[in-house]
């Protein structure tokens, strides 16, 4: 079929009532498909069970130095899970925390004691300036959003290209406004387009030189080791930082909660030592110590650096066929059509539908009609606003396969028909 630019109204109009009643039939078979958010499928957790086999009467309790994990105490983390994980984030095993389940709870209670006492360096605690703000690479991760928005942080949209954000933005406003204490980055296969951030990006960010001398980089490394087609090296952010001058502006974060099973992780945090010698005194006062028998089960069931790899190759294996499917069926059902484009991610757990302007919410609706829940439109940007209303987020590991199929051609209608709709206004 031609671009539906360029149909002749009749045709248009002809296509319009041939998808309106497809949609009815879809929302007539009483569909319950969810495409909402990145939650790793039932074959995928089977992945980690034998996790639960490593700790017991019969292996044991006790980690390296004999200490008990059943015990208070070591409130950085154990030392061997403080060597396999500042590996993973590229650290000296001394720059790291090891400490719960998620790193986004790391993240909120990190932002939060900043907002209550300040960061390494602060004149003041965050909540007594005037106002707090932060740049958001868009489009970018909900929870980073809601975190900021429930702190009461201001919100400032950076776009995002296949390089990353927009360098000349972010170095122009963080120099500006001293105001502006933070911002947010998803490097490796970014939440929710997949792109990683190039070198050139990571090395502007590392020397930034903003007006706030207390600038913190809350730097999300969730999906540093999930790829799903192609693996891409990442320069270092905490080293960028180190080379431009500015060794305690970032903080990196990362966690096993898709290596392993979602909530029941572990999470862990890379910063200078003057940063971890901080945050560790202010830890003292909220904890004695983390889940250790977690910690000692991740470390006996990973093992090392190719046992995470080997882990996520397995992951790989299940998810490709899945974000085949949603590529394959956009191509087929839209390619050419100009009912919308699409980003293909080289990892990471979704694939970015890019709708024509004023185009998202009208599909997410439409697929909601039908039995197929997404995640919101608008949920890519800031206070849950897409200015121009364009990203849908999909999200394909969570369901079968089949259910997907399935998932994937009502929202290939629904996409036509918002696009034929926006077309008649």
């Amino acid at each position: 079929m031609k671009p539906y630019d360029e149909l002749s109204s009749a045709d248009r109009a002809k296509e319009k009532e041939t998808l309106q009643d497809l949609m009815k039939s879809y929302a007539s078979r009483g569909l319950a498909l969810n495409m909402a958010r990145g939650k790793p499928g039932e074959d995928q957790l089977d992945l980690s069970m034998g996790l639960l086999e490593t700790v017991n009467a019969s292996q044991g309790f006790l980690a390296e130095g004999n200490i008990d994990t059943r015990n208070y105490g070591e409130l950085t983390g154990l030392g061997e899970a403080k060597k396999l994980f500042a590996q993973y984030l590229g650290v000296p095993a001394d720059d790291i925390i090891v400490g719960g389940s998620s790193s986004l709870n790391m993240m909120y209670d990190c932002l939060a004691r900043a907002m209550l006492t300040g960061v390494l360096g602060s004149p003041r605690p965050w909540v007594q300036e005037e106002k707090v703000k932060f740049l958001c690479p868009v489009p970018g991760y909900d929870r980073h959003f809601s975190i900021c928005q429930f702190l009461g942080i201001e919100m400032i949209n950076v776009p995002m290209d296949a390089e990353g954000p927009d360098m000349d933005l972010v170095e122009e406003l963080s120099a500006a406004d001293p105001l502006i204490k933070g911002m947010w980055c998803v490097p490796k296969y970014s939440n929710p387009t997949g792109l990683s951030y190039s070198d050139r990006v990571i090395r502007r960010l590392g020397a930034l030189r903003p007006a706030a001398k207390d600038f913190r980089i809350f730097c999300d490394n969730a999906y540093a080791m999930h790829l799903v087609y192609r693996d891409q090296d990442l320069l270092n952010p905490l080293d960028a930082c180190k080379e431009g001058g500015n060794p305690h502006m970032l903080y990196l974060f990362g966690s096993t909660n898709k290596i392993t099973f979602p909530g029941a992780g572990v999470a862990f945090m890379g910063a200078s030592k003057e940063n971890i010698a901080f945050t560790a005194k202010q830890l003292s006062m909220q904890a004695i110590g983390w889940d250790k028998i977690n910690m000692l089960r991740h470390v006996r069931f990973l093992k090392d650096m190719a046992g995470i790899r080997a882990q996520m190759e397995k992951h790989a294996a299940i998810l490709r066929p899945k974000f085949d499917a949603v590529l394959n069926t956009l191509e087929t059902q839209l390619r050419g059509l100009g009912a919308g484009e699409w980003i293909k991610p080289e990892g990471g757990y979704f694939i970015t539908f890019v709708a024509p302007p004023g185009c998202a919410k009208r599909i997410v609706a439409l697929c909601k009609e039908a039995g197929v829940v997404l995640t919101d439109a608008g949920a890519t940007h800031p206070y849950g606003i897409d200015p121009e209303d364009r990203y849908v987020r999909i999200a394909p590991s969570f369901p079968p396969l089949e259910e997907l199929k399935g998932a994937m051609e009502v929202f290939c209608t629904a996409a036509k028909l918002a696009a034929l709709e926006k077309l008649a206004v």
